[in-house]
């Protein structure tokens, strides 16, 4: 059944999901279970398998699940859409075969785990895959401790369901004391086919954008800003061919927000009382979700980050990139519930679960915050949010074509992986001969722009006076924009999380507790552009996907630094396989060990590696379908 709806100023067609989740927006459904529970092993009424020990026996196959009203299939393991939670404990040594009951060939990936590389389960780096009927057994030793996870790597099949915790036991006494602990497990799920969604991302990257500019949002700005400076804000966003609420590939306005396999309806609920700490290990699953998570009312403490203990942080907001995990304690103020609210970054839908002192509690569910634009800062432009944007009237982005609305890729759906066929065509894009914007997000100051000796306003990042043109930039069909001025700032929170009146998390407030895993400085530096064209949908490493671009070759045992430049609008949380990485602050020093780093939309982060594992590895962007679109490299560490 379709529904037409009208919802922040957007008409759109939607489907009886969405209908419902805008209803749970306002309240309506808060605490009634509206479809039936299909999650962490139904047989267990909702609570969570657990397998603990050093011998496992794991079957991927395929169960039906009906998170929407509409039963649709999915990739699972031993029948459990998450995956069963894994125990292990540091020091031991696991064997885990694994069973292919598909059609198709299978495999999994045990994220952020030191093993050989044999192990590490990406087919065509690391191993074949485990094709249909057969049995891979796994065995390496546990080096360490902490909150990971595992998934599949093979092409969509993390999208539908081949997702699961591990928690890893440490060797000697923990020094947190809780007393619960409780995996959440964030997660999108969409009833499309991942090609079906894969193939219209190809055809037109916004197709899931549902935030577009409307008329009433423009009567806004002309009511806060006035008719001249919200005319220049729509043409400069418009001759840029650039979408200012970019921020998701895929939205609400397909995916179901899960928590521990179970939809905001269904509300996932975590028993606690008055006064206990609670334990609250966050991995973010899902195929493509950044997600920003708070309890109202309830201060976090963050005490590890991707499986390492941090020096603790209280804050009231954390933003969680795919594939990070982060450990919160908690203390229950009281004996009533409590939501866990984590709120896509785009917002346009959430996912809900509840702290409660016994099953059947709910609490009101926040509203979202609201859908600001990006701002010029976002786009690499240096902190242009500073600027007086009226001091630039009747300068024009002319010369400045993004490649966006015209010229559509009309490729067909078909992943990089599997099409070697492009080649890479870089050409000069064509200077900026002026600019006209008012692009700076809500509540930023302003502040009059700097004029050279021609009296000529001039822009940060760029080299002489606007009006003479910018250096050319390497473009073309797999680059559509390049950060000018790229901010190397650790405690920006990032698009949508400034300004919120909350402690928001960052990087600059980590610290790993101990010391670095490798003291010596760095003999080599190298460094990547993340990059993209988002009409065609193609991302890659310095302008080739990775069909076009050789491995990344490291000497065992040197000491590196990696400086990652990302040139695009979106967020890209970069796992690197096999190695942890060692986040630098702006001054050198190393403040967080991590096995993902999300690099924000026109930022660069520099981070150290010790190459201590010899084989081959995967180098990618955890966003699904940007990694099957070519932001991947193999690194081989010989």
């Amino acid at each position: 059944m379709k529904r037409t709806f009208r919802h922040d100023g957007i008409t759109a067609r939607r489907s009886r999901r969405a209908f419902l989740q805008d209803l749970a927006v306002g309240g309506a459904l808060v605490g009634m279970s509206v479809f039936p529970k299909q999650v962490w092993a139904l047989k267990s009424q909702g609570s969570p398998t657990v397998l603990s020990g050093t011998s496992f026996d794991l079957t991927i196959g395929s169960t039906p699940v009906n998170f929407t009203g509409r039963t649709r299939p999915t990739t699972s393991v031993n029948g459990s859409i998450p995956a069963p939670i894994l125990r292990w404990k540091q020091g031991s040594e696991v064997t885990l075969r694994v069973t292919n009951l598909l059609d198709t060939q299978t495999s999994i990936h045990w994220h952020g785990i030191l093993l050989p590389f044999q192990m590490d389960g990406v087919p065509g780096i690391s191993f074949p895959g485990i094709e249909p009927g057969e049995t891979f057994v796994y065995k390496f030793q546990v080096r360490q401790a902490g909150t990971y996870w595992y998934h599949s790597h093979t092409r969509f099949q993390e999208q539908t369901g081949l997702y699961g915790p591990l928690v890893i036991e440490p060797n000697h006494p923990d020094p947190i004391k809780t007393d619960r602990d409780y995996v959440v497990m964030l997660s999108d799920w969409t009833d499309e086919s991942p090609e079906a969604v894969f193939a219209h991302l190809k055809q037109m990257s916004d197709y899931y954008n549902y935030q577009q500019a409307t008329v009433s949002d423009f009567v806004n700005d002309v009511s806060a800003m006035g008719l001249s400076k919200a005319l220049a804000k729509r043409k400069m966003w418009n001759q840029m061919r650039m979408n200012p609420t970019d921020l998701a590939d895929v939205s609400g306005a397909t995916y179901t927000f899960l928590v521990n396999g179970t939809s905001p309806f269904d509300n996932w609920t975590g028993i606690a009382r008055a006064g206990e700490r609670v334990r609250l290990r966050f991995i973010n699953g899902s195929a493509t979700t950044t997600f920003d998570v708070r309890i109202p009312g309830v201060k976090l403490s963050v005490v590890a980050a991707d499986g390492q203990d941090v020096e603790p942080v209280e804050v009231d907001e954390f933003r969680v990139a795919v594939a990070e995990t982060y450990d919160v304690l908690v203390q229950m103020p009281d004996d009533r519930a409590h939501t866990i609210f984590a709120q896509a970054l785009d917002r346009s839908g959430f996912a809900r679960a509840t702290i409660a002192p016994e099953q059947g509690m709910s609490a009101e569910v926040p509203p979202m915050d609201p859908k600001t634009w990006l701002s010029m800062t976002d786009m690499g432009m240096g902190d242009m949010a500073g600027m007086d944007m009226g001091n630039m009237s009747g300068m024009e982005m002319t010369g400045m074509d993004m490649g966006g609305m015209k010229g559509v890729d009309g490729a067909k759906p078909m992943s990089d992986m599997e099409d070697m066929k492009h080649s890479s065509s870089m050409k000069h894009m064509p200077g900026m001969d002026s600019m006209d914007s008012t692009g700076q997000e809500a509540g930023t100051s302003s502040q009059s722009m700097d004029k050279g000796a021609s009296g000529t306003a001039e822009m940060p990042g760029i080299q002489g006076p606007v009006s003479s043109g910018m250096t050319p930039m390497d473009t073309g069909p797999q680059v559509d924009m390049r950060a000018m001025n790229p901010s190397k700032s650790l405690s920006d929170p990032g698009p949508r999380l400034r300004n919120t009146g909350r402690r928001v998390l960052t990087y600059a407030d980590l610290r790993t507790l101990g010391p670095p895993l490798d003291n010596r400085p760095p003999t080599r530096e190298l460094e990547l552009h993340l990059t993209g064209n988002m009409q065609r949908f193609i991302w890659g490493f310095d302008g080739k996907k990775y069909s076009q671009a050789e491995p990344i070759r490291l000497t065992y045992g040197e000491r590196l630094r990696i400086t990652l430049v990302n040139d695009t609008m979106m967020n890209h949380p970069m796992h690197l396989h096999g190695m942890f990485s060692e986040l630098e602050s702006e001054d050198r020093r190393s403040l967080l060990r991590k096995h993902t780093i999300n690099v924000q939309p026109a930022k660069q982060v520099s981070f150290l590696v010790t190459a201590d594992a010899p084989g081959q590895w995967a180098f990618h962007c955890h966003l699904l379908y940007h990694m099957e679109a070519g932001m991947f490299r193999k690194v081989v560490v010989a």
